[in-house]
């Protein structure tokens, strides 16, 4: 059988200008009951779990992030000095830098932070408890994953400010808007790596136990990080490791206090925080679509990808999917999966922080429950604007009595 091209088959259509976020979802979970690719104005957008899997595991497909100023409208030159992030990477470079690191991003390291999670939850919430209510999202979401990135990496907690400024800046790049945001995000960048070229040379001369002193120690068959490789580590932990956490946790809140019968099934059993964080990723995350490029001429399913062709993965419709997930438009925290949900992605590119994402997750849900049983929500919840790349509320007011 001769494989077609994909641009040459009928398709359905998907043009999400326009559309709010939950009717750009419900076009793609009706198109997904019948097939599994479907056409955009820039490319096209596969919906289904499996072939969502497949796409993110075939490495002929590269992350799209290094495209992200060319599909803003930006020429190449603009952007030509900015040092390539692990984030993008492909090939060989990629490989090397993900089995150097890997063994400081193992469940046993994400453990080590845990108490001083619950030390940052819990000051966050004694700030907030006498009032009785607040905006979640600026209380608690905002300011509690840079505290635990600037541990990770040894920053003080007199520079902690200076993290989350250099944080708001940088994540403008995926707001669609980069013409306008290049200069905040060029200050941001090049202030950070000041900062932490500075602290690499520091724990050279005086290693200590974090996340820099640990990778500054690595060497694997005589290959060792470069200071160039340690900065731009350090930027994409702050990068991946920030916003993600911010609004999956406000997502989660908004999530729980929407559906009261889960809410109170955690706060009955505090140890239903890990299941609680799965089903709000897979339910609403905070990421809810990936970009690949076909880096060459690619046959899948009898279908052929031309070089240069856009693929958006659908995360938030493949972690919805019928065939993998059973009654997959219930919100359930007690759900037994066999298979993950796809928020952290899949295949090479798969989040390299997933097990601190959800140890940050999962400590602070159970604390959160456990302080603030009655906790609900005290008005309509505030969304981001549709452009946001990574995304969840821009205002979550909740309340709870004493």
């Amino acid at each position: 059988m001769t494989a077609t091209p994909v641009h040459q088959l009928d398709l359905p259509a998907f043009d999400p200008t326009g559309l709010d976020r939950e009717s750009r979802r419900a076009a793609l979970a009706e198109i997904q009951r019948d097939h599994w690719v479907a056409r955009t104005p820039l490319g096209f957008s596969i919906v289904r779990y499996a072939d969502a899997v497949a796409l993110l595991r075939d490495r002929r497909f590269h992350s799209a992030l290094s495209l992200i100023p060319q599909m803003q409208g930006l020429s190449a030159e603009t952007m030509e000095n900015r040092r390539p992030s692990i984030l993008s990477m492909e090939g060989d470079e990629h490989a090397r830098l993900r089995r150097l690191v890997a063994p400081a991003f193992t469940p046993a390291a994400a453990n080590r932070l845990r108490p001083f999670m619950q030390t940052v939850i819990d000051e966050l919430l004694d700030t907030v408890e006498p009032e009785g209510a607040c905006d979640f999202v600026t209380a608690v979401c905002e300011p509690y994953p840079i505290p635990i990135i600037c541990e990770l990496l040894g920053a003080p907690r007199e520079d902690w400010q200076r993290f989350s400024e250099w944080a708001v800046d940088i994540f403008k790049i995926f707001n669609q808007n980069l013409a306008e945001d290049l200069p905040a995000i060029e200050a941001a960048g090049a202030q950070l790596d000041a900062y932490v070229r500075a602290l690499v040379d520091t724990r050279r001369r005086d290693p200590s136990s974090d996340l820099l002193s640990d990778l500054i120690a690595v060497e694997e068959a005589g290959d060792r990080l470069s200071t160039d490789d340690l900065v731009m580590l350090a930027e994409a932990v702050l990068m991946a490791g920030t916003d993600t956490t911010r609004n999956q946790l406000a997502c989660a809140i908004a999530l729980l206090g929407a559906h009261p019968d889960q809410w109170q099934r955690l706060v009955a059993d505090p140890s239903l925080a890990a299941g609680a964080v799965e089903e709000t990723m897979r339910y609403l995350g905070a990421v809810q679509g990936t970009v690949r490029v076909a880096a060459e001429d690619i046959e899948y399913r009898d279908v052929v990808f031309p070089r240069g062709t856009l693929v958006f993965v659908a995360l938030a419709t493949a972690n919805r999917d019928a065939d993998q997930f059973a009654d997959p438009e219930d919100f359930d925290i007690t759900r037994e999966s066999r298979v993950p949900n796809l928020t952290f992605g899949s295949g090479i590119h798969y989040c390299l922080g997933a097990h601190l994402a959800r140890a940050e997750l999962q400590e602070s849900l159970a604390l959160i429950a456990t302080r603030f049983p009655n906790l609900e929500l005290a008005g309509p919840v505030a969304w981001k604007p549709d452009n946001f790349g990574i995304w969840g509320p821009a205002s979550l007011p909740v309340r709870w009595s004493h």
